[in-house]
């Protein structure tokens, strides 16, 4: 049995990620309290057509449900179904465009709780369901489309014990994603940003691999992430983690830490069957 459980701040996304699942054959449930988490998994076993299922929880469960959370999964029969814990959020602001925009009521506001103290109230709510998860997407960038993609390929592509792993360009002018394992610094290489003849191009390019290929300091550093992924990975997996996020930040997230992200995607797809590349700026978020 596959069980993945959709959790996250109200307006982060789930409601897209739940329907993204069931249009691809999960069975999913909104809003499930936690304690029957367990007789779910009971329910479920060896039923063929109940084989892949889909759970949200969120806010709307009792505030005491959340501080059993780890106790409740560990109580789950661990030899029968594979688990995937995904946490969507977004940065306070967005979700409170998102509210205004909808006009939805937040779960936790009330006479004296203003929108945006139940946004951090939920914020702290969640923190230890936030902490278990195995896949955590920051969706303040992200369209709809984009999001639906993003739990299509990493969350519904996912098969057996492979571990995903993406490998996300961004710019640091625009922030470094929350949700990234690891974050590697470019910004040291040679810009071609500064030829204004290479300036309009992207790490796509012919005209910027090119030139970022002919750099010494851009293959070493190439190497020496290479290297250090590789040296690593192996006890990720060891460890059970389905999912391995690595950030490559320039300094507007269009030319070397897209570059370098497209390279170590090729290289990583070679041996691990879930690799995506994602590139954050050229998405036109900003």
């Amino acid at each position: 049995m596959r069980l993945v459980i959709i959790s996250g701040r109200s307006g982060s996304g789930k409601s897209s990620a739940l329907h993204v699942l069931e249009d691809l054959g999960f069975y999913c449930i909104d809003n499930l309290p936690v304690a029957l988490l367990p007789a779910l998994v009971h329910q479920t076993e060896g039923e063929e057509k109940l084989s892949r299922v889909a759970v949200s929880i969120d806010a709307r469960n009792l505030p005491h449900a959340f501080d059993r959370i780890d106790d409740v999964l560990h109580e789950l029969p661990s030899e029968e179904y594979q688990l995937d814990v995904v946490y969507l959020d977004a940065s306070e602001e967005v979700l409170l465009q998102r509210f205004s925009a909808t006009r939805r009521k937040h779960p936790l506001t009330g006479p004296d709780v203003s929108l945006a103290e139940a946004i951090r109230q939920e914020k702290q709510l969640l923190h230890p369901i936030a902490d278990l998860a195995d896949l955590t997407l920051d969706t303040t960038s992200m369209s709809v489309h984009e999001l639906r993609s993003q739990i299509k390929l990493r969350v519904a592509g996912k098969s057996g014990s492979d571990i995903a792993i993406l490998f996300e360009s961004f710019g640091f002018k625009h922030g470094v994603p929350i949700d990234a394992d690891y974050v590697f610094d470019v910004r040291n290489l040679p810009n071609p940003y500064w030829d204004p003849a290479l300036r309009r191009f992207t790490g796509r390019d012919q005209e910027i691999i090119g030139f970022l290929q002919n750099e010494p300091q851009v293959l070493a550093m190439e190497s020496d992430i290479t290297s250090f992924i590789t040296r690593w990975l192996p006890s990720f997996i060891e460890a059970n983690r389905s999912y391995l996020t690595i950030a490559i930040g320039c300094t507007g997230g269009q030319h070397r830490s897209v570059y370098l992200a497209e390279q170590l995607g090729a290289l990583f797809s070679q041996q691990y069957p879930q690799v995506q590349v994602r590139h954050r700026e050229l998405n036109g978020v900003h």
